[in-house]
């Protein structure tokens, strides 16, 4: 078992192994050598063992006998399962959090749409993208499910960097903004269903590209 200290040190690892396999810093295939990342981060091999696990747990990485860990690798059946997931789930709850949405919450997500829109590179959009759904979301009070959802969302991501890392265009998000409007007027269920499209948009395509339709969902 690892302590708490040891527990703190394989979230902090993961972070950014995750953040490095996310952007491509790290393609898929890639190996993990566990005594090099132990000396990178100066930690011992009981925290990188775990973060290793976090990451196995989020799809991003692969543990084999004699291999050792390798950056995951993704198809289009495994970018459509991430986003029926999310959908699912996001929309579970979306359906939970909606009573307990308050002005300042939404006005919140408007302000990370709008910042989403004004982003200058991929990760600030992810970012801002992050935000608002964990806005909307949190409310819900369902720890095991947020967890959930955030970790498809990582996994998500990477299939996002991949298509835009070679060039970058802010998208405008309409989507965002019906969800908000059908929020603001007690519509749930439009809001819901504004949702699961956006979210399931990526797995229907062949890859994002820069040229992404207002509509597209991330």
């Amino acid at each position: 078992m690892t302590d708490a200290k040891d527990d703190t040190i394989a979230v902090r690892i993961s972070k950014a192994l995750a953040e490095r396999i996310i952007s491509g810093a790290l393609e898929p295939g890639s190996r993990l050598g566990q005594d090099h990342i132990a000396e990178e981060f100066g930690a011992s091999h009981v925290p990188v063992r775990e973060a290793f696990r976090r990451l196995e747990s989020q799809g991003l990485v692969v543990s084999a006998p004699r291999r050792g860990v390798r950056v995951a690798g993704f198809s289009m059946d495994e970018i459509k399962e991430v986003a029926e997931m999310r959908a699912a789930l996001e929309v579970l709850a979306l359906r939970h959090a909606a009573p307990h949405l308050t002005k300042a919450i939404l006005d919140q997500a408007e302000d990370a749409t709008r910042a989403g829109d004004k982003a200058g590179d991929v990760q600030a959009w992810e970012e801002a993208n992050r935000a608002f759904h964990r806005l909307i979301l949190t409310p819900c009070a369902m720890p095991r499910l947020l967890k959930a959802i955030d970790d498809l969302h990582t996994a998500g991501a990477r299939f996002l960097f991949s298509g835009w890392r070679a060039e970058w265009e802010a998208p405008t998000d309409r989507d965002h903004r019906a969800i908000l409007d059908a929020l603001r007027a007690g519509q749930v269920e439009a809001a819901a269903s504004v949702l699961a499209r956006h979210v399931q948009w990526v797995g229907k395509k062949p890859g994002p590209s820069p040229s992404l339709p207002a509509t597209g969902a991330r």
